[in-house]
């Protein structure tokens, strides 16, 4: 082969490989920005479900707090044929039940929110069981009532329910400005 031969097959392959380098090119790029696109769309369609789902769940524990708040919970539970120590069953039991209800919404908030909804069970728990200690467990169920309506408007300070219930409200206001959180 001479370089007459050389230069002329070079001439045709080289033009050649440099549209077919360009070609590679420019279908990557095209096919990274398409990729990239879908990537996108679908991270704000995951986002968008995912952002009702969160609200959901905001509003599933404003409900819980809401029902396992005494003022609330009392009259639903209240009964003047009962005794203290069924009326504190019946309360905490109705506590629980709330609240294993509303377990799977852990998934959904963050853990400074469950982590204020679970001691704001426990802690209503607690205080129903602090109030009736204090009483006779045969003693009519009206005292029990009398007593916890007492204590809450001896309170000073929120209930637990109600420390929860703030901090829920707020998590739900910096997920609806922006987003995921």
């Amino acid at each position: 082969m001479s370089i007459d031969s050389i230069f002329e097959i070079l001439k045709y392959t080289l033009p050649a490989l440099i549209v077919l380098a360009a070609s590679y090119l420019i279908v990557q790029k095209f096919l990274v920005s398409e990729l990239r696109r879908k990537q996108i769309a679908l991270l704000h369609e995951t986002q968008n479900i995912t952002i009702r789902m969160r609200l959901q769940a905001f509003e599933r524990l404003t409900l819980l707090m809401e029902r396992i708040h005494p003022r609330q919970m009392m009259p639903k539970v209240y009964n003047s044929a009962m005794t203290v120590s069924l009326l504190q069953q019946a309360l905490v039991t109705s506590i629980r039940s709330e609240y294993e209800h509303n377990l799977s919404q852990q998934v959904y908030v963050s853990r400074e929110v469950w982590e204020s909804v679970k001691a704001a069970v426990e802690q209503e728990i607690g205080m129903i069981h602090q109030i009736a200690i204090r009483l006779s467990p045969e003693a009519p169920a009206k005292e029990l009532n009398h007593y916890i309506s007492d204590y809450l408007m001896s309170l000073s300070d929120d209930l637990p329910s109600d420390i929860a219930l703030k901090i829920i409200h707020d998590e739900a206001r910096r997920v609806l400005s922006y987003g995921s959180v």
